[in-house]
């Protein structure tokens, strides 16, 4: 209505006295408008920003309200979370909740259960000290893909990602050796599992004993007991495999796609939302290591 009379007063001998009269709209609405109606507002403004974040890298445009908050202090701009919910609400940008990936390991009843550790603490003081696997699968054109990290506690660090068409227990153990020889720890690293065969089979604790790690697992039946490997599955799935059809590409190319988001992005570029100043992984290790040396 009021852009009408601008419109209008500039064609005809219209005053915008008798105009708003005519239309039934205040006056001194007009002019408030005409002062400020062209400007942005102040969450289209912030709505740009966030946009500039998500464009950053293919993979932000699943980053939802706390890591953009994050993402906009790390640029010095403090705005509160409900601001935030209301620039992307407006554009679209709020996500729903991720689907929940299923278990795929099975406990072996008969098996010898090592004890669980962890007790669903899963805080670390540094690298090494508590690591975390399980087994995830992906359908692709050729048939079924496992995959099986190794996570560290301490930063949330994917040290080891072991990919196969097979989910036998020489997956598991190919995914330790791979972190031995990425991390070399030495010896008193727990390594965390649920309690499915493959872990507890006499090579897989056989190869733990060889490095002189201490086996933990959960409880059967109890998924909050690997909660933090859990998570890592969701935001794998729902970050970049929900965002496909693997159906439709082979496994290859579906190994590709997953050591490229983990290895990359995921330890090196993505904002965590659980390491302090919103470090990914890796680079939280990193200045962790530093701070450790310059001390």
């Amino acid at each position: 209505m009021f852009g009408y009379i601008r419109e209008t007063k500039g064609r005809k001998r219209f005053s915008v006295v008798r105009m708003c009269k005519a239309l039934k709209v205040s006056e001194t609405g007009y002019y408030k408008w005409k002062r400020t109606g062209n400007k942005p507002k102040a969450w289209q403004l912030l709505l740009v920003k966030i946009h500039k974040i998500l464009d950053e890298h293919p993979d932000n445009q699943n980053y939802g309200i706390k890591r953009i908050l994050i993402a906009l202090e790390q640029r010095g701009e403090r705005v509160s979370r409900s601001t935030v919910i209301r620039a992307m609400r407006k554009g679209n940008l709020l996500h729903a909740s991720p689907r929940r990936p299923e278990g795929v390991t099975k406990a072996e009843e008969k098996a010898q259960r090592p004890k669980n550790l962890l007790q669903r603490d899963f805080s670390a003081t540094g690298p090494n000290e508590k690591w975390l696997t399980d087994i995830t699968q992906i359908p692709c054109l050729d048939g079924t893909l496992y995959i099986a990290p190794i996570f560290d506690c301490f930063g949330g660090e994917i040290i080891a990602l072991a990919m196969e068409s097979t989910m036998k227990k020489e997956l598991c153990i190919q995914a330790v050796k791979e972190a031995y020889r990425t991390r070399n720890p030495g010896s008193g690293v727990i390594i965390h599992s649920d309690a499915g065969s493959q872990y507890t089979s006499e090579l897989y604790k056989k190869t733990l004993g060889g490095f002189h790690a201490v086996q933990s697992m959960s409880d059967v039946g109890k998924c909050y007991d690997n909660a933090r490997m859990e998570s890592f599955f969701a935001t794998l799935k729902k970050e970049k495999l929900y965002q496909m059809n693997t159906m439709k590409r082979t496994r290859e190319d579906v190994k590709t796609i997953v050591w490229r988001y983990v290895m990359v992005y995921y330890n090196r570029q993505r904002i965590s939302t659980v390491n302090k100043g919103g470090l990914p992984p890796t680079m939280f290790r990193i200045q962790a290591a530093a701070r450790q040396a310059a001390a």
